[in-house]
């Protein structure tokens, strides 16, 4: 596993890696995008490859570490990942502007009616009340042009605040947003699981708004893969949509060691991670990776609508038979 912070570090390995390429899936790597949090998955996949047969045996995964979507968008198109951790909107995104095409394979997690929405924070005493107060302000966000951003604007613009005029936006990834809040370094500040239930713990913050105001039941991240890889190596990317699948299943069956895994990945400590990981308080999972096509469908015709997108067909990216769940 490596990490980068940049997705231009990972072009520069892909030339050499593709290059040597076979068209034998038995021996090819698969180059995977991921980021955290809420990949349980990917992250069982990571962390305890001996629970998938066909991992180092019949395929390797090389793993690369990103902070958010868009960046993996970008590789993607570039062709210095063969499949990654995608939003909607990034997604969409690189198909109007990067000619991307990609088929989307499976779902991670997606917003349900009464589990965590992604929310901003601001300070107990900030003066901030509503929507319409930043205007002026500072406030991060965890990756410009990433997933989280298309509703973040929604609702910003319903409240009068125009997000790219009104605003100072900056980038702050999740796992730091507590700390450029409390330091003053941003007047508020996206928060996400566990780093949300961290926060709330030690007091101090209140939630200003969630994305779940703007638009309910968010697909918020997927699995997608260049649909040049998939059409050339079918069965590779085959028994990784299994794998993805058994990851889930994995994950969701079996909580306990699940907190052990996310611990590792994400650092946070089995308490914090307790307090709301697949409870009802956490985001939803479809059991088998499904993704929701008419959800996402959903979520284009909102970016649509509101001329952030062009008119798309979620059907696009929807494979005849390489699609979650497969066993």
């Amino acid at each position: 596993m490596r990490t980068v912070s940049k997705w231009i570090l990972a072009l520069g390995a892909a030339a050499a890696a593709s290059a040597g390429a076979g068209p034998s899936w038995a021996q090819q790597t698969i180059r995977v995008g991921w980021t955290i949090p809420a990949e349980e998955s990917k992250y069982w996949m990571m962390r305890r490859p001996a629970e998938f047969p066909n991992i180092g045996k019949a395929y390797n995964i090389e793993w690369t570490q990103f902070q958010g979507t868009a960046p993996m968008t970008q590789a993607l198109a570039a062709g210095a990942l063969d499949c990654a951790t995608q939003a909607p909107l990034s997604l969409a995104n690189g198909v109007v502007g990067g000619n991307l095409k990609a088929y989307i394979v499976a779902q991670h997690v997606f917003e349900k009616p009464g589990g965590f929405s992604v929310y901003w924070a601001v300070m107990d005493d900030s003066p901030i009340k509503t929507i319409a107060d930043l205007k002026g302000k500072t406030v991060g966000i965890s990756v410009i042009g990433g997933g989280t951003q298309g509703p973040f604007n929604l609702l910003l613009k319903q409240n009068g605040v125009d997000p790219a005029k009104d605003i100072k936006l900056v980038e702050v990834g999740f796992a730091v947003s507590e700390d450029a809040l409390r330091q003053g370094r941003v007047d508020a500040v996206n928060m996400n699981q566990p780093f949300a239930a961290r926060a709330e713990a030690k007091g101090g913050t209140r939630k200003l708004f969630s994305l779940s105001q703007a638009m309910p039941n968010i697909v918020h991240i997927l699995e997608a893969c260049r649909a040049d890889f998939v059409d050339k190596n079918p069965d590779l990317v085959k028994a990784y949509v299994r794998d993805i699948t058994s990851g889930m299943k994995k994950a969701l069956a079996n909580r306990e060691e699940t907190l052990k895994v996310v611990n590792e990945v994400l650092k946070a400590p089995i308490p914090v991670l307790e307090t709301y990981l697949l409870k009802d308080n956490d985001f939803g999972r479809d059991p088998g990776a499904a993704p929701n096509f008419p959800a996402i469908q959903k979520m284009l015709d909102i970016y649509a609508e509101t001329g952030m997108l062009p008119k798309l067909d979620a059907m696009q990216f929807k494979h005849a038979t390489i699609v979650a769940p497969l066993e």
